[in-house]
């Protein structure tokens, strides 16, 4: 990458940390914003699985070395974990980490850990926010095969031995992201698997090859042997599984144990009862024999899209629990796709229909779904009203793919044409697929959620449009969308203007939730759309419900941060008549600003917006005609206006003559007069 590539990238980087922060000066949030932000990258990538922010820190006494700790990850099964610390310098330019910085890190890292297996927790409040962290490892410790130690920076490392971090026996493996690692992981380029069979594996793999009549891919069928199999996993781990949208289940389902419980009681078996591995590879270097056998010599780009829990319960059986895998044997289908352009349609189809063990959700291949494209075409062609009379239009940036703000930007190759797209898609304006479930879940009173993580109220969110229904997705949703995200971000920056310490991602959740609650979602989304910006009445309201619920989460027994996610504390909250100004209540708006579910249900909701003002209205369904110029029933146009307008949708759909044709009718007549 060019020098003025990555200086690029770490001023990109700085001011998506500033936007996260809202702003935030004191350098130990800004520090918590970054760690937020790599976390979501590295679990996006499948970098790290389910890592959650914890912020620790120690000076070292007696015995007990200095400790650090900024997140974590822990298996179901607790046999690997993941520590992260973070070197952050927080200047958005391009800063060095030296080596003994480096290693210091991973020992600050490491000290947590030792901490934490020695039982550190019972000497911990139980209200630290490491306390639940240290507890866990600890009961872990006679589970945990393998630690991961992470080093997050900002800097770029220069230079790094590997540092000597041995545990009791637990396999201790560091690992760098900096920001040189980190910029080639945001602009999507994936380090390939490559298996060399031959030079590395003991020897080409013995299989049968096929191809389908088009000539769009071809097939492989072969063995693997257990041990083989929980090397390559013990390489790679959770990058075998880029692709696979199950991933692990962690042991905790019952094909996992039932797997785990064959490869100890009758591993012969194995092959017989479980349905192997389904992969995919971009290339393959194949030896060919006599009669359609072959052999596998080389694998490029090598995914498992289905047999995560098999794999990893191989390497787990053989690694922790000392159990032979020698008579364990694997089948694998490996599909190789002709076309490299045909992947990203064709994997996660096989994936898709290959997952079939366990149930899987349509909400796992929600990512690329019509819901989040349709979402993705509105940002780039919406524009967002100016917020004053000298202002420009700009677009509110929906970025559905990590990096492709940048690489939008970057398609601009002269400053003054890269200046005006950033002026019309400014960075404060943009937000992700994880940001957007955090909005919605938030205004549907859902705040326990929201505070789950990024990653696993992107997962709810999508399994409640699963559940429910995809809501129709048009310019109007897109405006409400967005005037959520203002409502979120003006308690953002309410919270920061105050003087309160730490849960700010959790009070802000739950003000806007207790808010959106208490109005009967009423806030008016419209309004907030059209100024770009809430009321002064409304940002009071949302500081002082900040202090309510930061009061509350802080107030409730043990660890705050894990109290927060129960829907128990959300519930206490939400009925909670708090002391704030009710002028807040002017900005609400007459009808509850709630998505479609449906066509039918949208049509519902406008009728329910539109028929209020006519509900008196004496004048006769000719005269809306005349002033309209939209034809009307003739038989009915003596019908009074006000006829109609006291129904709901419900009761319109059971007067007789009046079918969904003229009911369309009659709401495009009434919202044409309205305008009027």
């Amino acid at each position: 990458m060019a020098s003025t590539d990555i200086e690029q990238f770490a001023a990109d980087l700085h001011q998506d940390v500033l936007l996260r922060a809202g702003d935030e000066v004191n350098p130990t949030l800004r520090e918590e914003a970054f760690v937020e932000h790599v976390l979501e990258l590295l679990t996006e990538r499948d970098e790290t699985s389910g890592a959650e922010p914890c912020v620790f820190e120690a000076r070292g006494t007696g015995r007990s070395a200095a400790a650090k700790l900024n997140g974590w990850a822990l298996s179901g099964d607790g046999a690997t974990l993941d520590l992260f610390v973070c070197r952050y310098f927080g200047t958005g330019k391009v800063e060095s980490v030296t080596k003994p910085d480096a290693r210091r890190h991973f020992e600050l890292a490491s000290s947590f850990l030792k901490r934490a297996l020695g039982g550190w927790h019972t000497r911990m409040e139980e209200s630290s926010s490491a306390f639940e962290v240290s507890r866990r490892i600890h009961e872990a410790r006679d589970s945990l095969a393998t630690v991961r130690l992470f080093v997050l920076s900002d800097g770029i490392v220069r230079a790094l031995e590997a540092p000597d971090l041995s545990v009791e026996d637990i396999e201790i493996i560091p690992v760098v992201w900096d920001l040189e690692k980190l910029s080639r992981l945001r602009t999507g380029t994936r380090t390939l698997i490559e298996l060399d069979f031959v030079n590395d594996y003991g020897g080409a793999l013995r299989c049968i090859q096929t191809g389908d009549p088009l000539g769009e891919y071809r097939t492989f069928l072969a063995f693997m042997g257990g041990p083989l199999l929980a090397r390559i996993y013990g390489l790679y781990g959770q990058r075998l599984l880029e692709r696979n949208v199950r991933a692990f289940l962690q042991a905790r389902g019952k094909v996992n144990r039932g797997l785990q419980r064959t490869i100890k009681e009758q591993p012969s078996r194995f092959l017989a009862y479980n349905n192997g591995l389904c992969c995919t590879a971009a290339r393959v270097d194949v030896e060919v024999e006599h009669q359609g056998d072959a052999r596998l010599r080389s694998v490029t780009d090598f995914q498992i899209v289905n047999g995560g829990q098999t794999t990893a319960s191989v390497f787990h059986a053989l690694k922790k629990e000392k159990i032979s895998v020698d008579q364990v044997v694997v089948q694998m289908k490996l599909t190789v796709i002709s076309d490299p352009s045909r992947v990203a349609e064709m994997v996660p189809l096989i994936s898709q229909f290959a997952n079939s063990q366990n149930k899987v959700n349509t909400a796992d291949f929600s990512a690329n779904g019509p819901f989040h494209q349709t979402v993705e075409q509105l940002s780039r062609a919406v524009w967002a009203p100016a917020a004053s009379g000298i202002d420009r239009q700009t677009h509110w940036y929906y970025e559905r793919a990590r990096g492709s703000y940048a690489d939008d930007r970057s398609a601009h190759t002269s400053l003054p044409r890269r200046r005006e797209w950033e002026r019309q898609n400014p960075p404060q304006q943009k937000f992700t697929k994880t940001d957007l479930a955090k909005f919605e879940l938030a205004w549907m009173s859902m705040p326990h959620v929201v505070c789950l993580g990024a990653e696993k109220a992107f997962l709810r969110h999508a399994e409640l449009l699963d559940e429910t229904g995809i809501p129709v997705v048009d310019s109007t949703y897109f405006e409400h969308l967005v005037a959520k995200a203002i409502l979120f971000k003006a308690a953002e920056r309410a919270f920061s203007k105050q003087e309160l310490k730490g849960y700010r991602a959790q009070s802000v959740a739950y003000t806007v939730a207790w808010l959106s609650w208490q109005s009967g979602r009423r806030i008016d989304l419209h309004r907030i759309w059209s100024q770009q910006h809430v009321s002064h009445d409304l940002v009071n309201a949302l500081a002082s419900v900040c202090r309510a619920a930061h009061e509350h989460i802080t107030g409730q027994p043990g660890n705050a941060s894990e109290a927060a996610k129960k829907g128990g504390c959300w519930d206490s909250f939400r009925e909670k008549e708090l002391d704030i100004d009710n002028a807040w209540r002017t900005c609400l708006a007459d009808a509850p600003f709630v998505a479609a579910a449906t066509e039918e249900d949208w049509l519902a909701g406008k009728w329910d917006t539109l028929r209020i003002p006519f509900a008196e209205d004496n004048r006769t369904m000719g005269d809306l005609e005349i002033l309209t110029g939209k034809q009307w029933v003739s038989r009915r146009r003596r019908d009074a206006v006000r006829t109609y307008a006291s129904m709901t949708w419900a009761e319109l759909k059971r007067m007789p003559g009046l079918g969904p044709v003229k009911r369309r009718v009659l709401l495009e007549l009434l919202a044409t007069a309205a305008e009027g």
